[in-house]
């Protein structure tokens, strides 16, 4: 039988080096017992990738013991890269240690970090489980070379200043920064273009990286804040950034938001979540505050079920709920600059909520919404009309809960509880509103992603197809061998002649 030819070990060694730096230096370093080839390659490596989870121990004890194998370890690779160049260092610590052993392992840490800052770093990644402490030494946050810094630990700045002049992208998750640090760090980066920030969500204290930033530099900024426990954190949120292009922002909803400066701003991602559920609040808006209200007389909470067609509707108590905390007024003002944006099914439920007037968005051009079975349109109407430059409409989705305030942009028949008063005047003032929000809406691409086909989504699809007059693609995300949901949205009338419907 003919002899297989080793293909790897004829490649040249830059492209060895390149292979093995993709792997944990650990097991590039093994690689040196293949054969005499392999042998002196791992001074080739330029990126190092140290994880003290590939070392497994029987016990707490042992775990703690080897440490410092791992350390000598680590020491040993560095003194065999000699002066090899290094681009990439990381580390990681998923294990829980005692403040004690991490205050032994900063000082190899820092030394580590500080050889390969030597040596023309670029990026490092340090992670470890944030209940001990990392200190950052001043030597550590003045490097001219460090392009990406990627922090996950609890950090203190053991720092008099911080100029990072090179650093382009920094990513903070479930970092905690004593005597808020974080204002330090982002003032002494001056070119950085990436911010990624994550705060966790702990039992016992808040993470908030997020809550405040200003950067004059910043273009891609990446915030997810959803600390469930720590509503009092949430009193107000600021962001000053002129040359921010994109914003990815997930949180709870604030009491008040502060954005500022948001000007060049060409995309938005908005998921935010409210503090309560909504489920009980479907029949309460404002016409329920009218000085000449009369249907609180009954304080007895009345109950009722209706069927129609294939929805079943839930009547609410006639008590009004507890006051939403929040307001996202501001938020919504400051990006209204937007040519793309993006939200969650939360979100709507929020802006529907929390926003009692809704600013024009004069340059938006793309929205994408995310629908949910257990989240309302309620404030769909108000979002489309404010859109009046409006040209492709994406929504993952049709299903969502059934309200009595979905109003014109969908086909829900919420049948409200007659008993009471009020309903009557919302009947009139609804009879008097006959101008349909989708009448003129100026949408020429409409995408449908996740279509199932049921009754619902298929009265929706009419309705859309019947309202929007300057539809010219429908895109219908449904599987290929779904024919026959295929067939019923091509036989739906379309009120615009040059409507083509296509299947993705």
């Amino acid at each position: 039988m003919e002899r297989r030819r080793d293909c790897i070990s004829s490649l040249p060694d830059e492209i060895l080096g390149k292979i093995l730096s993709l792997l944990p230096t650990k097991e590039a370093a093994s690689t040196s017992v293949l054969s005499k080839r392999w042998r002196n390659l791992l001074g080739l490596v330029d990126t190092l990738w140290f994880d003290v989870s590939m070392l497994v121990y029987a016990n707490l004890e042992d775990e703690t013991r080897g440490l410092g194998g791992f350390c000598d370890f680590v020491d040993t690779t560095f003194a065999l890269l000699s002066k090899s160049p290094i681009k990439k260092f990381s580390c990681s610590f998923p294990c829980v240690y005692g403040q004690d052993v991490w205050d032994r392992l900063n000082s190899s840490l820092n030394r580590w970090i500080w050889t390969c800052m030597e040596r023309g770093l670029l990026e490092i990644h340090f992670h470890a489980i944030p209940t001990s402490v990392f200190g950052l030494e001043t030597k550590l946050l003045t490097s001219n070379t460090l392009v990406k810094l990627t922090l996950s630990v609890r950090c203190v700045l053991e720092a008099e200043q911080v100029f990072l002049p090179a650093l382009k992208s920094l990513s903070l998750l479930s970092v905690a920064f004593e005597y808020d640090y974080r204002v330090r760090l982002l003032g002494g980066c001056p070119a950085l273009e990436e911010l990624h920030i994550r705060d966790g969500d702990y039992p016992l204290e808040p993470l908030c990286c997020g809550r405040d930033v200003y950067s004059a530099s910043v273009k891609r900024l990446v915030i997810f804040s959803m600390q469930s426990k720590f509503e009092h954190t949430h009193d107000i949120v600021f962001l000053e950034a002129p040359s921010l292009v994109y914003l990815d922002y997930s949180s709870y909803v604030s009491e008040e938001y502060r954005f500022l400066d948001l000007d060049l701003l060409v995309e938005a991602r908005l998921n935010i979540r409210l503090w309560v559920p909504t489920n009980d609040r479907d029949d309460y808006d404002d016409d329920d505050n009218d000085d000449d209200d009369d249907d609180d007389d009954d304080d007895d909470a009345d109950y009722g079920d209706a069927v129609d067609d294939d929805y079943v509707y839930h009547f609410v108590p006639k008590y009004k709920p507890k006051a939403i905390f929040g307001d996202v007024k501001n938020l919504i003002a400051g990006i209204s600059n937007v040519t793309t944006l993006h939200l969650s099914a939360d979100t709507l439920e929020a802006f529907h909520f929390c926003c009692k007037t809704m600013p024009v968005f004069e340059k938006l051009l793309n929205l994408s919404i995310e629908s949910n079975k257990e989240k309302g349109w309620q404030v769909m109407p108000l979002l489309l009309k404010s859109c009046p430059a409006l040209e492709t409409l994406v929504i993952k989705g049709l299903v969502h809960r059934v309200t009595n305030k979905c109003g014109d942009a969908c086909i829900c028949k919420f049948i409200p509880d007659t008993n009471n008063n009020n309903y009557y005047k919302k009947k009139k003032k609804m009879n008097e509103e006959q101008l349909c929000c989708l009448w003129t809406c100026q949408v020429k691409v409409l995408e449908i992603l996740e279509y199932g086909g049921s009754s619902q989504e298929l009265k929706q699809m009419r309705h859309f197809l019947g309202k929007l007059k300057c539809l010219e693609t429908v895109r219908v995300g449904v599987g290929a061998e779904r024919k026959f949901l295929r067939a019923n949205v091509m036989a739906l009338p379309r009120l615009s002649p040059k409507c083509v419907v296509r299947f993705i």
